[in-house]
């Protein structure tokens, strides 16, 4: 489509039979590729403790691929700072921007956030297809995994005893100061982070409902991303919230959005779906607290148990995932575009084969580029 740019999320996936070290260097690679084929953007994204992904640190990876690439720029999809300082998130940052200045995006997002709550007098979400014809799926719980132990390993190991996270949109606030050389406490001391303070960095929100996230970007005049590709049911509400909440800034004067999916494309349809085979026991593995598994190969991903249960668990995922062609995911990625009117569009592709996934971005960065 004319105008509209295309950019990468990579969570750096471990596939079955190999080692992080081996993804490390295959995202990196992709990252040169993607470059080369016109990708505006190369964000990673930041888990934990899952067996299959090796993207644990977006600043320390991003560090890696800006000495690999030229002139992409490079991000995180998303720093988690229910874990983090908005003054250890400005330095690491500020280092990368010292050597790679004008090329970062820095994109903040939450952690161990509980789903929001609709107000009790809220109309019921949208539910169907658009008018367009994109799919939403009927809303996910993550109900079963409050109080999961795994999830409260997860939270107990990544947070020193006894700290208390910050308020969200307090902390983004401290970030955005840090970065301006504006932060005072409340005490009326100053702090300035060098490096950190002056980068040239691009600040973007990372949300998938209307809730907070939205709220804090659109307040802040700064750019979102909203969440297909992990919460379909709510892209709409948070596109929507965002650009309600919108106020122009020194950097921007509009609402600027950009919109994620997950993506396979194949010279056919055909071979695009046995590539996507492994999809849903990753996502599976995912929603179970397991954590995501090594992705693994179509064969091991028929060989896996499966039922009815495992099926309803990921349907929302699988049904959004748009597989295919250069041609059928691209008019899946139109369609997406209209009903959202996102300013861009952010792709995320695993397949087992590192050359497959290559060869996926490859084929729909030269069909969008005939469409443009």
């Amino acid at each position: 489509m004319p105008g509209i740019p295309l950019g990468v999320l990579d969570l750096v996936p471990i596939t079955s039979g190999s080692t992080a070290a081996e993804a490390l260097h295959r995202s990196i690679d992709l990252a040169r590729q993607t470059e080369r084929f016109g990708y505006s953007r190369y964000w990673f994204a930041e888990h934990h403790l899952n067996p299959g992904v090796a993207g644990t640190s977006p600043a320390v990876v991003l560090a890696l691929t800006a000495s690999a690439t030229t002139k992409i720029r490079i991000g995180s999809g998303a720093v988690q700072l229910g874990h983090r300082t908005a003054l250890s998130t400005v330095e690491e940052f500020g280092l990368i921007d010292a050597l790679h200045p004008g090329r970062l995006d820095l994109g903040l997002g939450r952690s161990a956030g509980r789903p929001p709550q609709p107000a009790p007098d809220a109309p019921p979400p949208f539910e169907g297809l658009t008018s367009n014809g994109l799919l939403i799926p009927a809303r996910f719980s993550f109900a079963h995994l409050l109080g999961h132990p795994r999830v409260a390993l997860h939270q107990r190991l990544l947070n020193l005893p006894g700290a208390r996270p910050q308020e969200y949109a307090e902390q983004v606030a401290d970030v955005l100061a840090l970065l301006r050389g504006e932060y005072r406490s409340p005490e009326g001391v100053e702090a300035h982070a060098v490096p950190g303070e002056g980068a040239d960095v691009q600040v973007w929100i990372l949300g998938s409902s209307g809730g907070v996230s939205a709220e804090t970007a659109g307040r802040n005049g700064l750019r979102f991303a909203a969440n297909y590709h992990v919460s379909p049911a709510s892209v709409l509400e948070a596109a929507e919230g965002y650009r309600a909440a919108f106020k122009p800034s020194d950097e921007l004067d509009r609402p600027y959005l950009t919109v994620s999916a997950d993506v396979v494309v194949a010279p056919d349809d055909a071979q695009a779906q046995e590539l996507a085979a492994g999809y849903g026991p990753w996502v599976r593995s995912i929603r179970t607290a397991e954590g995501a598994i090594p992705y693994p190969t179509p064969d091991e991903a028929r060989r896996l148990p499966w039922t009815d249960a495992d099926r309803a668990l990921v349907a929302d995922r699988v049904d959004t995932q748009f597989v295919g062609s250069p041609q059928t995911v691209a008019d899946h990625l139109e369609r997406l575009q209209g009903a959202t009117g996102a300013d861009e569009l952010l792709i995320t592709t695993i397949t087992h084969g590192h050359a497959d996934r290559v060869r996926s971005y490859r084929l729909l960065a030269e069909e969008w580029a005939r469409r443009g």
